[in-house]
């Protein structure tokens, strides 16, 4: 992600307190995270990954194997459990599923998830630490549920309506589309990533993604770079760029991943622009990206360097040399 030219990156899902300090530290380089550690979900929700046939007990919030994107809750008294245990074990805001998915087995697009009463405990507690809570939601009614009940953030909302978009606008809320996800994964390249049930519902929602940026755009909604990428489709993160241009001006796009991302992270006096005071993050470019913005599809191609907090961690340019990482002294 950084050779990329991704300095920082929110993780909506999986990412670990230990990894964020181990880039905090420099024990690798990678971009600055903020996470929320696992997703919460209800029981059949989008993050409950069992069959139908599965009969096996859910996970609980504190229990089950690292590494899951998700923990089951149900009920008020667990939700805000669930919650307050992402909190202390490091996480920097809450992600949960009000909506179906196209990658669970067992709910339908069109689910609401979670009660009025769950969402609202899980917002309390996210608000009584100073942060906030973001929602998977496809539909406007999940949208609505979700924004209704104190959810500040919007993943995907690939079928929103234009009423939708309006009333996310006038609540302030961010909208971060992901489309690039739905297009890797009905690409040849990546045929079998998908079953076939998850293929139809694939095709759903790509269809409908670039309206719902003409549709936001329109109504004003705060949009955000983001691309929900899992294991091996991660190499395509940058293509969401050249997506996106299709719609929007490369300047609104280039503003998803700067200053916008940076002030939904509440952190638009550190990240996100080059001013004195600020991380000194910066990417240079063989190509003006104001042009054409598709350009950063292939970093491997325009991106000549990486800096991160003035430091280059990546260099394609012979006139910069990478200066983050020492190199081990030569004995022979």
């Amino acid at each position: 992600m950084l050779s990329r030219g991704f300095t920082t990156v929110r993780d909506t899902g999986g990412a670990t307190l230990a990894l964020k300090e181990a880039l905090e530290e420099g024990v690798f380089p990678g971009p600055r995270l903020f996470i929320c550690n696992r997703a919460l979900s209800q029981t059949g929700g989008h993050g409950d990954l069992r069959g139908a046939h599965d009969h096996g007990n859910q996970v609980g919030c504190c229990a089950g194997s690292a590494g899951q994107l998700a923990v089951v809750c149900d009920g008020v008294p667990e939700c805000i459990r669930a919650a307050r245990e992402q909190l202390r074990t490091g996480a920097d805001f809450i992600k949960i599923m009000v909506g179906g998915g196209v990658a669970s087995p067992t709910d339908r697009l069109t689910n609401t998830q979670f009660t009025a009463a769950e969402v609202r405990a899980i917002c309390d507690v996210a608000e009584s630490y100073g942060t906030y809570v973001t929602a998977h939601a496809y539909t406007p009614k999940a949208i609505r549920h979700a924004v209704d009940n104190g959810v500040k953030g919007i993943e995907h909302g690939n079928l929103i309506d234009e009423a939708t978009a309006r009333y996310m606008a006038e609540k302030g809320i961010w909208l971060t589309p992901t489309l690039v996800t739905y297009d890797a994964m009905a690409s040849d390249e990546y045929a079998g990533f998908l079953p076939p049930e998850n293929q139809r519902k694939n095709e759903e929602v790509l269809r409908q993604g670039l309206m719902s940026l003409t549709i936001a755009e329109k109504a004003g909604v705060n949009m955000c770079y983001g691309s929900d990428l899992l294991g091996p489709l991660t190499r395509e993160q940058s293509k969401e760029f050249g997506i996106r241009s299709v719609i929007l001006k490369s300047k609104q796009v280039l503003q998803s991943a700067t200053v916008n991302a940076a002030k939904m992270l509440g952190q638009e006096s550190f990240l996100g622009q080059l001013k004195p005071g600020y991380a000194a993050d910066m990417l240079i470019l063989n190509v003006n990206p104001f042009n054409e913005v598709a350009v950063l599809d292939e970093p491997e191609r325009h991106v000549l360097a990486v800096m991160k907090d003035g430091r280059v961690h990546v260099s394609r340019w012979r006139k910069l040399l990478v200066d983050a990482t020492n190199k081990e002294e030569l004995i022979e």
